[in-house]
């Protein structure tokens, strides 16, 4: 089984900071990404996180994945995360992390072929588009050096209003509704037809960026009890990327250095 490591992608283009994306290297790195998760999901959200280590978030799934990190040079702080954990690793987890909330049955066929991308998250004096499309130009470059067709990931909509802003979203997602033989189902459904609908809602990063580039609903949302969110089941096959987007997930024609090194 391989690792991959990414040779840090950098983004010039700007007055006041120079960013990176790659691989995290050392446990140092990993820290610093668990530190920023923690800050955002328990600090800023609300969300409920066990943890043996104060400030840090960290669960069962952590030593099994590969973290992504968005480096400011100038600072050396983490500034940007998200986790990816490939089919080979899931199996010595014992599942994607999704299939907490998600009977996944339907996607059994892709799993060889399949990541999952979880804990996206931005430190909130870097919430901006280039930020996002580094995270989503690592991701794209690993999904390109290990050859995998599909990401997996359950982005989340808070649901301190009751769950009416989750459902709304739902409702404005209808579009992208998977073919029904990708159609996964939430262990804890929300109940959709006793909430308002019409609420205004911010989606989610990932779910905009993967969307615009031609990723699927694979069904209705699901309760995370310790995020308080109705996650989303966003299924983002490669072969649909769509025109200039290919660009955003450093598609295969968008040329880098990735190399490969023993695990």
């Amino acid at each position: 089984m391989k690792q991959t490591s990414l040779a840090p992608q950098r983004e010039r283009n700007t007055r006041r900071s120079r960013l990176t994306v790659s691989l995290a290297q050392c446990e140092w790195d990993i820290l610093q990404a668990q530190k920023l998760r923690y800050r955002i999901f328990a600090g800023e959200l609300g969300a409920n996180l066990p943890t043996r280590t104060p400030g840090v978030d960290k669960d069962i799934f952590d030593p099994y994945c590969e973290h992504l990190v968005v480096r400011d040079e100038g600072s050396d702080a983490v500034v940007g995360t998200c986790r990816i954990l490939s089919p080979m690793r899931a199996v010595r987890v014992g599942s994607f992390y999704s299939e907490n909330g998600f009977d996944l049955t339907r996607l059994q066929h892709l799993r060889s072929r399949m990541i999952e991308v979880g804990r996206l998250c931005v430190h909130p004096a870097y919430r901006t588009g280039r930020t996002i499309d580094l995270l989503f130009r690592g991701i794209g470059l690993y999904m390109d050096q290990n050859h995998y067709e599909y990401l997996l990931a359950c982005p989340g909509v808070s649901m301190t209003d009751g769950g009416h802003a989750a459902a709304s979203a739902y409702a404005r997602l209808g579009e992208y509704l998977s073919p029904l033989e990708y159609r996964v189902f939430p262990r804890c459904p929300l109940p959709l037809a006793s909430l308002d609908r019409h609420t205004p809602v911010h989606l989610p990063p990932l779910v905009k960026g993967c969307l615009r580039i031609g990723a699927y609903v694979c069904g209705e949302p699901a309760w995370d009890p310790d995020f308080n969110n109705g996650d989303f089941p966003i299924l983002l096959p490669v072969a649909a990327l769509h025109g200039r987007y290919a660009r955003r997930l450093g598609h295969p024609s968008v040329r880098s250095e990735v190399a490969a090194t023993p695990l």
